[in-house]
């Protein structure tokens, strides 16, 4: 049975895009080449061995790589985890989500307040662990939510578990999609919650994404799909099959091990850990040991690897994290292929590529996207 396997590095990114200011990026983003300049590199040789590193701006193949290598530009305006992923399946959104850098308005708050029966704190754009530090303990007493969002399109609610029971939390969060449309679509809408004391919170793995409804994309093509990690999410469900919510690398690899197992033609899996907790919180040393934890993974996984077998490594936006800002960057994406011929693939227009190339492997009738692979 031929099976296609792609697997994003989330928040990866392999340099800066053209039109990186556009998106407020005028630092020059380039993750992966900072996060080895930052630390003095790091050992990875099985990235090193696809082309990963090279495709980052870190030299160290020469011609040589198992596989295809090169970098994506992404077509959609935007740059977070939907719209990557999206664009990976055929959706390339052409008109950017709103953003609030000055809080929602105030018509937005007053409905979801009528509708979830309090009031809420906040309402401003923050670090979601710096927002839980300032208002964390008026959120203990008071019970009231935390709203706030970020550079991206987010409508984002924080309670502390032991405060807001989390089915309560994610209910919350339903009717904030609900009232979240048109001019306020709000991309996402995610529930945060989090526990701990003053001075010592910490947010929990109970994290839960509820975005827009996904157009139609090659994953109802496919049906069937082994979603890991947040990527049914992404796509609301739709199209995958019924598995555990993982919430870090180490549980999606042990994940990734039983989708292997399965009978799925196609395994779509989101790798977090590098954005979400170095990313984000502006630290390269995390982030250049977390791709050292994940190199052992591949090494692994291409070692399971059957002559029916695509592979598909990329990211899905950048993050730098020696950036001042603490937000996505925009970015070119890399992209190996293990299964499709070798050789330096250059930049290519469109993360679409990557749902034409697994499209061609598994004989699914789709024309969206130039492939990365020969007939």
């Amino acid at each position: 049975m031929k099976r296609a396997i792609v697997i994003v590095l989330d928040g990866c990114g392999a340099g800066e895009a053209p039109d990186a200011p556009a998106f407020g990026d005028y630092d020059h983003p380039s993750t992966i080449k900072h996060v080895w300049e930052a630390v003095g590199g790091f050992d990875a040789p099985t990235l090193e061995s696809i082309g990963f590193l090279d495709a980052g701006g870190i030299h160290r193949l020469g011609a040589d790589a198992t596989g295809r290598w090169g970098r994506l530009r992404e077509l959609s305006m935007g740059k977070d985890s939907v719209t990557g992923h999206w664009e990976m399946m055929g959706v390339v959104t052409e008109r950017p989500f709103p953003t609030y850098p000055n809080g929602f308005p105030a018509d937005l708050i007053e409905e979801f307040e009528a509708r979830i029966g309090t009031r809420i704190l906040g309402n401003k754009a923050a670090s979601g662990t710096a927002i839980i530090d300032e208002l964390g303990p008026e959120h203990v007493k008071s019970g009231q939510p935390i709203v706030y969002t970020s550079a991206d399109s987010v409508f984002q609610i924080a309670t502390h578990e032991e405060v807001v029971p989390i089915e309560r939390l994610y209910e919350m969060c339903r009717i904030a999609r609900e009232i979240c449309v048109p001019p306020n679509d709000v991309q996402r809408v995610i529930a945060r919650p989090f526990v701990g004391e003053a001075g010592s919170f910490k947010r929990t793995e109970r994290r839960q994404d509820f975005p827009l409804p996904a157009p139609p994309n090659l994953i109802d093509q496919i049906g069937g799909v082994f979603g890991i990690g947040v990527v049914p999410e992404l796509f609301g469900g739709r199209g995958f099959l019924p598995v555990h919510r993982t919430q870090s690398n180490v549980e999606h690899t042990q994940m990734l091990w039983q989708a292997l197992e399965s009978d799925a033609r196609f395994i779509f899996a989101n790798f977090e850990d590098f954005d979400m907790l170095y990313g984000h919180r502006n630290d390269p040393v995390g982030f250049a040991r977390a791709l050292e934890a994940f190199d052992p993974v591949l090494r692994d996984l291409m070692a399971r690897l059957t002559p029916d077998d695509l592979l598909i490594i990329t990211a899905d936006h950048g993050n730098d994290p020696t950036s001042p800002s603490t937000d996505h960057s925009r970015e070119y994406v890399p992209v190996c292929v293990i299964g499709a011929g070798s050789g330096p693939l250059g930049d290519v227009e469109g993360m679409t590529a990557i749902g034409a190339t697994v499209a061609r492997h598994l004989g699914v009738d789709w024309s969206v996207g130039m492939p990365l692979s020969s007939p």
